[in-house]
């Protein structure tokens, strides 16, 4: 059997400014770009454009009754395209620009694709901190619809060659800016008028929530309908089987610790969870790269970011 050869090879290019205009270029004109976020490296397109988002679910084969994240640069471009509620504006206050994406209701004239919402009466905003990003969005001047830049329910990616590895002939171009600071996607809130429903744990945890709206923070249920992005019960999966809260490796096992303890790798030898949620993902890339056969991973406390850790490794075990 033959494989395909890609139309064309996916350039990586270092982040500068030459390479922004060219990134700005190729949105412009419709086409999908790699870049790094503070979450991890997402794949964006002009989320007014449907031929543009099209082509994100087509590179990614993403299905299309998930929605996709619209990264804004400040809050002005936010309400044309969204209605903000004031726990809503509290929230974008606290924590933007940063890791928290707000699903509201998406105004009518937003002028953004009906692909990009999944045919809801919302929409998933974030004002991303990541100076890449912001820029791509400024020199663009468009909202950018932005998943993880790797094949749907693959292991996001935190590097550009994550990014290579999966999605190589797939889009022209990645922003090479080194590794995410967070390694994590995300928080995903949808505030309410008397709640704030927590969709996709991250890196803004349960707490912060609370204590910025002073409201009661409550988990999405887990056979509730898909409305954000990460609510898949299998996703960021390796190829290889994982299997959790495991304190030795067994034969043919790639053990990930946590803690002083012996493994192939360590998310965190001094059990620092915010360490640990950075590295999770490119462990599992080293992982699912090396020779061994199945995947183990330490037990990750629950408390703080640990939540996130453990909703994304359940997900990559389902």
């Amino acid at each position: 059997m033959t494989i395909a050869n890609p139309v064309y090879s996916t350039r990586s290019c270092r982040y500068g400014a030459e390479a922004l205009r060219e990134a700005a270029l190729l949105i412009r004109a419709g086409e999908p770009v790699a870049v790094p976020t503070e979450t991890v490296y997402g794949l964006a397109a002009d989320a007014t454009d449907t031929h543009a988002v099209a082509a994100i679910y087509s590179a990614k084969g993403r299905p299309s009754f998930n929605p996709l994240i619209v990264h804004v640069a400040h809050m002005d471009m936010a309400r044309t395209l969204a209605h903000f509620s004031a726990t809503a504006d509290r929230l974008a206050e606290r924590f933007w620009p940063g890791p928290l994406t707000m699903v509201l209701p998406v105004r009518a004239d937003s002028g953004l694709s009906h692909l990009v919402t999944a045919g809801l009466p919302t929409v998933a905003l974030r004002v991303p901190a990541h100076p890449a990003m912001r820029a791509l969005i400024r020199e663009s001047g468009r909202p950018l619809a932005a998943p993880s830049a790797n094949r749907s329910g693959s292991i996001s990616p935190t590097r550009a060659e994550h990014v290579l590895a999966s999605l190589n002939g797939k889009v022209r171009m990645v922003l090479d800016e080194g590794p995410t600071s967070e390694g994590l996607e995300s928080t995903i809130a949808a505030p309410e008028m008397d709640r704030i429903r927590l969709l996709r744990p991250g890196p803004i945890i349960a707490a912060m929530l609370g204590e910025a709206t002073g409201l009661p923070v409550v988990a999405a249920k887990a056979d509730a309908a898909i409305e954000a992005p990460g609510q898949l019960e299998s996703h960021y999966a390796p190829a290889k089987p994982v299997r959790l809260d495991a304190l030795r490796a067994e034969t043919n096992e790639y053990l990930i610790g946590f803690g002083l303890m012996p493994c192939h790798i360590n998310l965190s030898p001094e059990a620092d969870l915010r360490e640990a949620g950075a590295n999770l993902f490119a462990a599992l890339h080293m992982a699912d790269a090396s020779a061994a056969e199945r995947i183990a991973v330490a037990p990750i406390p629950m408390e703080g970011i640990g939540a996130a850790i453990n909703d994304r490794l359940r997900r990559a075990a389902a």
